[in-house]
């Protein structure tokens, strides 16, 4: 079998990995990268061994106890930083009668992986994507309707592709739009805006922080128009001070169940799919419990005019959360509504969120500065500043 053969793209291992097949990986980089930055999924196991290591077991025919040592189910991906070292140990381990393959281009080409979906909204005036980076869990929207369109919380990475999918749809891109100041990647807000024309808009609070660029500015309830489509900016702190959900459609059509048109609450970093936003990134552990109590309150009251079908579809999910059947991460406003921390009262939910959280994003406070426009980091230095999982969420489950 030629070493072409044996290659696996990002993309077909991504799928194997949401429809939860085994997926047992041989991670040849140091243990350090492995533990910072790794392959992941409910189906995935990862076993980190040295690339010097596999030659001593080539050298020494011990092949068969190195292979034995590797964790998991499933045919072997062999994965190292840039898919070279990976593809030789593959071919090596197919060569002595073992289903291996190689991720072609390594976990570079993982990251830059850009997964999308329409969302099932209801009614045929606007459509929703949403555009998924599973390397990091990041997820970011595209608003297409009449010819226009709007793209939220978009990643620098990838401004090409939300303009090349704009133009495919026979849509112009007229606003684009941040819900808060990053912390886990860069934003591709202003240079998506200078690519197609659009207008940036980010929440008059998140401005407040120090943005140093010109940019539009929404306040709670002011409203984008695309097509046949609004966008009603949301006042939604708690992840930071000037977060921002934004409901499309008919979002605010109240809070019966039976509401027929729920419409879409862009969530931003507020509410995940079995998780609520961390409250520290803004202003440190000294004031995540101020924080904290104001995603209570967004939660639990700027939230509660929301149909329990709205769907929410927000900006992170974790490793764990397996799209459904479309390719998307969300879920009904109702079922989240049932999570835990929506019946605490506002101390419990702070001690909930602030106690026990996952490391911060990598690199964070530089992030923050280059998306506030205090430093500058040009295409290689920003994606290399937002390789590793994002960590947004206070926590990776309803436990």
């Amino acid at each position: 079998m030629s070493e072409d053969a044996l290659g696996v793209s990002p993309t077909t291992l991504q799928e194997r990995i949401d429809s939860g097949d085994p997926v047992r990986a041989l991670d040849l980089r140091n243990r350090d990268e492995v533990d910072r930055w790794r392959l992941a999924g409910p189906g995935v196991t990862v076993t980190q061994r040295s690339n010097a290591t596999f030659i001593q077991a080539r050298v020494t025919d011990a092949i068969a106890e190195f292979v034995a040592d590797i964790d998991g189910e499933g045919p072997i991906v062999v994965v190292c930083a840039r898919g070279e070292a990976s593809r030789e140990a593959a071919a090596e381990l197919a060569a002595r009668g073992y289903d291996a393959r190689n991720l072609e281009g390594g976990m570079e080409a993982w990251a830059r992986l850009l997964l999308s979906a329409d969302l099932p909204v209801e009614g045929d005036d606007f459509a929703v994507v949403q555009y998924r980076r599973p390397a990091s869990g990041c997820l970011g929207y595209a608003v297409v309707s009449g010819g226009e369109a709007a793209v939220v919380d978009p990643l620098r990475a990838f401004t090409e592709r939300y303009a090349a999918d704009a133009r495919e749809r026979d849509a112009t891109v007229e606003y684009v739009v941040d819900t808060h100041v990053h912390a886990d990647h860069v934003s591709g807000l202003r240079e998506l805006a200078a690519a197609t024309g659009a207008t940036a808009v980010m929440p008059a609070e998140a401005v407040e922080r120090g943005v140093t660029y010109d940019v539009a500015t929404v306040a709670d309830g002011a409203k984008l128009q695309v097509g046949e489509a609004t966008l009603e900016a949301v006042h939604a702190p708690g992840h930071t001070t000037g977060m921002s959900a934004f409901a499309v459609g008919g979002g605010d059509a109240g809070s019966s169940a039976d509401t027929p048109d729920a419409g879409v609450l862009l969530a931003g970093d507020s509410l995940f799919v079995g998780s609520v936003a961390r409250p520290d990134l803004e202003r440190g552990s000294g004031g995540a419990r101020d924080l904290a109590r104001e995603l209570h309150r967004t939660l639990t009251e700027r939230f509660a005019r929301f149909s329990d079908r709205t769907l929410v579809a927000p900006g992170h999910h974790a490793e764990g959360v397996r799209p459904d059947e479309t390719g998307a991460v969300t879920a009904r406003l109702g079922a989240l509504r049932a999570l835990r921390a929506f019946d605490m009262d506002p101390d419990a939910f702070i001690d909930h969120v602030t106690d026990d959280m996952p490391p911060r994003p990598a690199n964070f406070e530089r992030v923050i500065a280059v998306n506030l426009g205090r430093e500058h980091a040009d295409a290689e230095a920003a994606f290399e500043l937002e390789l590793g999982p994002n960590n947004c969420a206070a926590t990776l489950a309803d436990d």
